[in-house]
Formats: C-alpha cells, sequence, structure tokens
C-alpha cells in the first residue's frame, strides 16, 4: 500500500487551519493509504524565547487564515497573542514532537485525529503545549494511561524519536509547513501539497499520482 506522509509543526497557525483537510483526506483514503504524520521541528531554538518574537506575524496571519481554513483561533490563544509582553509562553516544538511519537505506539491509525487535536488545544484553547498539563485532556479522551506517558515524556528514546522525525522532513526538503507527500516505493515521492491546499485540489493531486501510467497502483476512487 502507498503511503501518505504529512509534515506539520503543532505551532503552525496554517497547519492548525489544515487540519480539517487532512482529517477529510484521511477518512477518504484510511483504506488505500498507509497515514503517517511527522513533526517537522519548526521551533527549536536553543535557549527559550518568548512568543513576543512571533506574535506581531501571528496577529497578522491569523484572520487570513480563518477566512481560507474556515477554522477559528480561540480567545484564549490569541491573549497570548495579543498581550505579548506579559505572557509566559515561550514556544518550542519538541514536547508536542515527542507527545505524538508516544501517541503513535498506542493509535498508529490515528496520527492525523492527534495531531489535529494537539493544534486544537494550542490554537483554539489556549493550551501552553510545553506544559505537561496540556496533555492531560487528550489522555482522556484516548484513554492513554497517565502515568505510562508522562514517564515516556522525559525518556530520551521518545526524544530520539522526535528528533529523527526533524531529520526526515529535511530529507524531505521541506521547508515550510503544512507538506504532504505521497510514497509509492522506497525512492519514489510525489510532493502533493506544500502550503495550505484545499480538500479538492489535494484529492486531485493525490487521484493524478495514484492514476499515474506506469505507477503500478492499484487503486479505485
Amino acid at each position: 500500500m502507498a503511503n501518505l506522509i504529512y509534515c506539520y509543526d503543532a505551532y503552525c497557525g496554517w497547519c492548525y487551519g489544515f487540519s480539517q483537510v487532512m482529517k477529510k483526506i484521511y477518512s477518504e483514503y484510511k483504506n488505500k493509504l498507509d497515514f503517517e504524520v511527522l513533526s517537522g521541528g519548526m521551533i527549536l531554538p536553543a535557549q527559550p524565547v518568548s512568543i513576543s518574537a512571533t506574535a506581531k506575524y501571528t496577529e497578522e496571519s491569523y484572520p487570513r487564515i480563518e477566512e481560507i481554513a474556515g477554522i477559528k483561533f480561540g480567545e484564549d490563544y490569541l491573549w497570548h497573542i495579543r498581550h505579548p509582553e506579559i505572557s509566559d509562553w515561550f514556544p518550542h516544538s519538541e514536547k508536542p514532537a515527542i507527545a505524538l511519537c508516544i501517541f503513535k505506539e498506542y493509535y498508529p491509525q490515528l496520527q492525523v485525529s492527534f495531531a489535529a487535536d494537539l493544534q486544537y488545544a494550542l490554537h483554539f484553547e489556549g493550551r501552553d503545549l510545553t506544559d505537561d498539563e496540556a496533555y492531560r485532556l487528550l489522555l482522556d479522551k484516548y484513554n492513554i494511561p497517565e502515568e505510562e506517558f508522562y514517564e515516556k515524556l522525559y525518556d530520551e528514546e521518545y526524544k530520539e524519536k522526535a528528533h529523527y522525525e526533524f531529520a526526515l522532513c529535511k530529507q524531505l526538503n521541506v521547508t515550510g509547513f503544512p507538506a504532504v507527500f505521497i510514497q509509492l516505493t522506497e525512492s519514489k515521492f510525489y510532493l502533493v501539497a506544500q502550503g495550505f491546499t484545499d480538500f479538492e485540489t489535494l484529492h486531485e493531486r493525490i487521484e493524478n499520482v495514484l492514476n499515474e501510467p506506469g505507477n503500478n497502483y492499484s487503486h479505485t476512487a
């Protein structure tokens, strides 16, 4: 079975907008493609950097994301964007990437859903993804044992898994998020989305790849 590889970052606002598209794509192709979500490591400062560094860009861009993607950013999230000088947020992509690696072991078939939930927790509910408590509600939702999860969250093995995903995204030459690839063989990749892409366009591109003569992929739309 061919693979669909979705490169995203929990802190990426455009990925938050794209999450609804990806959920529809998963629903459409879950029996035809294997899905893998990779965290891209968009924000990895060596030293913590306040949200004030990116707040102005976010404040300018979020209305356009809402308009194009048809989603809403929550007031609890926007408070930090509008008051960066007093916000206690220091964004970092590592912890949500580790959380996704842990989650994949429990529910590999629900990677797209969990990634969307992480983004919703941040961008709508205003949960700080560098705070361990941000994940507790998701553990309840997916019935994941809390003690096990929090042990793994600080296990070097899962940190290495997250950084391996960052490296894979670089190997795929991903320079911005979201990005979606169809992988037909070990060395045959097709880039089908770079940046926000609507469902109809992405669906058409996937179909074109799967039905391209010579790909030897048995696929029925």
